[in-house]
Protein backbone atom coordinates (compact mmCIF):
# COMPACT_ATOMS: atom_id res chain seq x y z
CA UNK A 1 0.00 0.00 0.00
CA UNK A 2 1.45 3.54 -1.09
CA UNK A 3 0.89 6.52 0.56
CA UNK A 4 1.92 10.34 0.30
CA UNK A 5 5.97 11.23 0.79
CA UNK A 6 6.11 13.11 4.02
CA UNK A 7 9.49 14.10 4.05
CA UNK A 8 11.54 16.24 0.99
CA UNK A 9 13.94 14.76 -1.46
CA UNK A 10 16.86 15.12 0.46
CA UNK A 11 16.09 13.20 3.60
CA UNK A 12 16.62 10.06 1.43
CA UNK A 13 20.38 11.19 0.36
CA UNK A 14 21.45 10.81 3.86
CA UNK A 15 23.61 8.35 5.40
CA UNK A 16 21.05 5.13 6.66
CA UNK A 17 22.96 5.63 9.51
CA UNK A 18 21.98 9.23 10.33
CA UNK A 19 18.36 8.69 8.85
CA UNK A 20 18.20 5.84 11.37
CA UNK A 21 19.23 7.86 14.27
CA UNK A 22 17.00 11.16 13.02
CA UNK A 23 13.76 8.30 13.02
CA UNK A 24 15.03 6.78 16.22
CA UNK A 25 15.87 9.79 18.13
CA UNK A 26 12.07 11.25 16.53
CA UNK A 27 10.48 8.21 17.83
CA UNK A 28 11.53 8.55 21.32
CA UNK A 29 10.72 12.23 21.62
CA UNK A 30 7.29 11.67 20.35
CA UNK A 31 6.60 8.68 22.44
CA UNK A 32 7.55 10.43 25.39
CA UNK A 33 6.09 13.83 25.01
CA UNK A 34 3.35 13.10 22.43
CA UNK A 35 2.88 15.36 19.10
CA UNK A 36 1.97 18.61 20.61
CA UNK A 37 5.02 18.67 23.25
CA UNK A 38 7.50 16.99 21.27
CA UNK A 39 10.53 19.33 20.83
CA UNK A 40 12.32 19.69 17.37
CA UNK A 41 15.44 21.42 18.95
CA UNK A 42 15.66 18.39 21.23
CA UNK A 43 15.60 15.94 18.31
CA UNK A 44 17.65 18.11 16.17
CA UNK A 45 20.56 18.07 19.46
CA UNK A 46 20.32 14.31 20.60
CA UNK A 47 20.47 13.40 16.24
CA UNK A 48 23.90 15.43 15.94
CA UNK A 49 22.46 17.99 13.23
CA UNK A 50 21.11 21.52 13.79
CA UNK A 51 17.66 22.44 13.79
CA UNK A 52 17.68 24.23 10.78
CA UNK A 53 18.83 20.62 9.12
CA UNK A 54 15.36 18.89 9.98
CA UNK A 55 13.87 21.82 7.96
CA UNK A 56 15.94 20.55 4.86
CA UNK A 57 14.64 16.94 5.45
CA UNK A 58 11.05 18.08 6.61
CA UNK A 59 8.75 20.71 5.55
CA UNK A 60 7.30 20.50 9.42
CA UNK A 61 6.90 19.22 12.34
CA UNK A 62 4.13 17.51 11.09
CA UNK A 63 5.55 16.26 8.00
CA UNK A 64 8.63 14.58 10.35
CA UNK A 65 6.04 13.18 12.63
CA UNK A 66 4.01 11.48 9.66
CA UNK A 67 7.49 10.13 8.53
CA UNK A 68 7.81 8.55 11.54
CA UNK A 69 4.38 7.51 11.89
CA UNK A 70 5.02 5.92 7.63
CA UNK A 71 8.36 3.94 9.07
CA UNK A 72 5.83 2.18 11.42
CA UNK A 73 3.47 1.37 8.76
CA UNK A 74 5.97 -0.43 6.81
CA UNK A 75 7.15 -2.56 9.64
CA UNK A 76 3.44 -3.65 10.56
CA UNK A 77 2.47 -3.67 6.75
CA UNK A 78 5.29 -6.44 6.08
CA UNK A 79 3.92 -8.49 9.26
CA UNK A 80 0.48 -8.28 8.67
CA UNK A 81 0.51 -9.11 4.73
CA UNK A 82 2.75 -12.12 5.46
CA UNK A 83 0.46 -13.85 8.16
CA UNK A 84 -2.67 -12.71 5.19
CA UNK A 85 -0.73 -15.19 2.89
CA UNK A 86 -1.22 -17.49 5.29
CA UNK A 87 -3.55 -20.38 4.17
CA UNK A 88 -4.67 -21.29 7.51
CA UNK A 89 -7.97 -21.08 9.39
CA UNK A 90 -8.83 -17.26 10.37
CA UNK A 91 -8.62 -17.99 14.39
CA UNK A 92 -4.72 -19.21 13.52
CA UNK A 93 -4.46 -16.38 11.86
CA UNK A 94 -5.77 -14.11 14.73
CA UNK A 95 -3.61 -16.26 17.30
CA UNK A 96 -0.18 -15.26 15.36
CA UNK A 97 -1.70 -11.44 15.43
CA UNK A 98 -1.88 -12.00 18.91
CA UNK A 99 1.86 -13.52 19.77
CA UNK A 100 3.41 -10.87 17.64
CA UNK A 101 1.66 -8.06 19.25
CA UNK A 102 2.50 -9.35 22.50
CA UNK A 103 6.19 -9.89 21.23
CA UNK A 104 6.14 -6.21 19.75
CA UNK A 105 4.87 -4.82 22.61
CA UNK A 106 7.74 -6.14 24.65
CA UNK A 107 10.64 -5.81 22.42
CA UNK A 108 9.56 -2.52 20.89
CA UNK A 109 8.19 -0.83 24.20
CA UNK A 110 8.81 2.72 22.68
CA UNK A 111 6.98 2.28 19.34
CA UNK A 112 3.93 1.11 20.98
CA UNK A 113 3.96 4.35 23.27
CA UNK A 114 4.56 6.28 19.87
CA UNK A 115 1.01 3.99 18.50
CA UNK A 116 -0.74 5.61 21.75
CA UNK A 117 -0.14 8.82 21.61
CA UNK A 118 -0.75 9.06 18.21
CA UNK A 119 -4.50 8.11 19.44
CA UNK A 120 -4.52 10.99 21.78
CA UNK A 121 -3.70 13.99 19.44
CA UNK A 122 -5.92 16.69 19.62
CA UNK A 123 -5.78 17.48 15.48
CA UNK A 124 -9.06 16.56 13.86
CA UNK A 125 -6.96 17.22 10.27
CA UNK A 126 -3.85 15.62 11.49
CA UNK A 127 -5.52 12.50 13.38
CA UNK A 128 -7.73 11.78 10.37
CA UNK A 129 -4.50 11.87 8.19
CA UNK A 130 -2.91 9.41 10.64
CA UNK A 131 -6.31 7.14 10.73
CA UNK A 132 -6.53 7.21 7.26
CA UNK A 133 -3.00 5.99 6.54
CA UNK A 134 -2.53 3.58 10.06
CA UNK A 135 -6.02 1.92 9.92
CA UNK A 136 -6.33 1.14 6.36
CA UNK A 137 -3.77 -1.46 6.37
CA UNK A 138 -5.39 -3.44 8.97
CA UNK A 139 -8.98 -2.42 7.94
CA UNK A 140 -8.46 -4.22 4.59
CA UNK A 141 -6.82 -7.28 5.69
CA UNK A 142 -8.44 -8.12 8.58
CA UNK A 143 -11.79 -7.61 6.48
CA UNK A 144 -10.72 -9.68 3.33
CA UNK A 145 -9.66 -12.56 6.42
CA UNK A 146 -12.99 -12.38 7.72
CA UNK A 147 -14.75 -12.36 3.35
CA UNK A 148 -12.86 -15.47 2.96
CA UNK A 149 -13.30 -17.60 5.80
CA UNK A 150 -17.07 -16.73 5.08
CA UNK A 151 -16.63 -17.93 1.28
CA UNK A 152 -15.01 -21.45 3.05
CA UNK A 153 -17.51 -21.76 5.79
CA UNK A 154 -15.81 -20.97 8.74
CA UNK A 155 -16.97 -17.73 9.34
CA UNK A 156 -20.34 -17.35 9.91
CA UNK A 157 -22.08 -15.25 7.24
CA UNK A 158 -24.66 -13.01 9.24
CA UNK A 159 -21.93 -10.76 10.52
CA UNK A 160 -20.79 -7.79 8.64
CA UNK A 161 -17.19 -8.39 7.99
CA UNK A 162 -16.45 -4.53 8.45
CA UNK A 163 -17.96 -4.26 11.89
CA UNK A 164 -16.15 -7.29 12.85
CA UNK A 165 -12.92 -6.66 11.52
CA UNK A 166 -13.17 -2.89 13.18
CA UNK A 167 -14.50 -4.60 16.96
CA UNK A 168 -11.29 -7.24 16.56
CA UNK A 169 -8.64 -4.67 15.93
CA UNK A 170 -10.36 -2.24 19.02
CA UNK A 171 -8.96 -6.10 21.05
CA UNK A 172 -5.74 -6.12 19.65
CA UNK A 173 -5.37 -2.13 20.40
CA UNK A 174 -6.10 -2.65 23.65
CA UNK A 175 -4.17 -5.72 24.17
CA UNK A 176 -1.43 -3.46 22.73
CA UNK A 177 -1.76 -0.66 24.66
CA UNK A 178 -1.72 -2.50 27.96
CA UNK A 179 2.01 -3.70 27.51
CA UNK A 180 2.81 0.26 27.05
CA UNK A 181 0.60 2.44 28.59
CA UNK A 182 0.05 2.40 32.37
CA UNK A 183 -3.59 3.93 32.10
CA UNK A 184 -4.48 0.13 30.11
CA UNK A 185 -2.23 -1.44 32.14
CA UNK A 186 -3.98 -0.33 35.01
CA UNK A 187 -7.38 -1.16 33.41
CA UNK A 188 -6.53 -4.45 33.38
CA UNK A 189 -5.88 -5.20 36.62
CA UNK A 190 -8.97 -3.62 37.15
CA UNK A 191 -10.86 -6.39 35.26
CA UNK A 192 -8.80 -8.98 35.24
CA UNK A 193 -6.55 -8.58 38.52
CA UNK A 194 -2.46 -9.17 38.42
CA UNK A 195 0.15 -7.53 35.86
CA UNK A 196 -0.47 -8.38 32.48
CA UNK A 197 3.38 -7.31 31.42
CA UNK A 198 4.11 -10.74 33.56
CA UNK A 199 5.31 -13.34 30.96
CA UNK A 200 3.12 -16.35 32.71
CA UNK A 201 0.54 -14.78 31.85
CA UNK A 202 0.97 -14.95 28.10
CA UNK A 203 -0.76 -18.01 27.02
CA UNK A 204 -3.60 -17.05 29.42
CA UNK A 205 -4.45 -14.01 28.32
CA UNK A 206 -3.92 -15.25 24.68
CA UNK A 207 -6.09 -18.22 25.17
CA UNK A 208 -9.08 -16.26 26.35
CA UNK A 209 -9.16 -13.82 23.56
CA UNK A 210 -8.86 -16.98 20.88
CA UNK A 211 -12.13 -18.38 23.18
CA UNK A 212 -13.75 -14.79 22.59
CA UNK A 213 -13.19 -13.93 19.34
CA UNK A 214 -14.09 -17.67 18.37
CA UNK A 215 -17.39 -17.61 19.77
CA UNK A 216 -17.93 -14.74 17.76
CA UNK A 217 -16.95 -15.38 14.32
CA UNK A 218 -16.89 -19.70 14.04
CA UNK A 219 -19.69 -20.91 12.47
CA UNK A 220 -21.81 -24.03 14.50
CA UNK A 221 -20.31 -27.41 13.40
Amino acid sequence: MDFKQHHKPTFDNIPKEKKKRIVDVATKEFAKNGYHDASISTIASKSGISVGAVYKYFENKQDLFLTIVDESIRRMENMLLGLAKEDVDVIIKVEMILREIIRTSREESILMRLYNSMTAINDDKLAGQFAKEMESITAEIYTEAIREGQKVGEVRTDIDPQIAAWLIDNLFMSLQFSYAGSYYSERYKVYCGGDISESEKDEYVIAEILKFIKSALKTEK
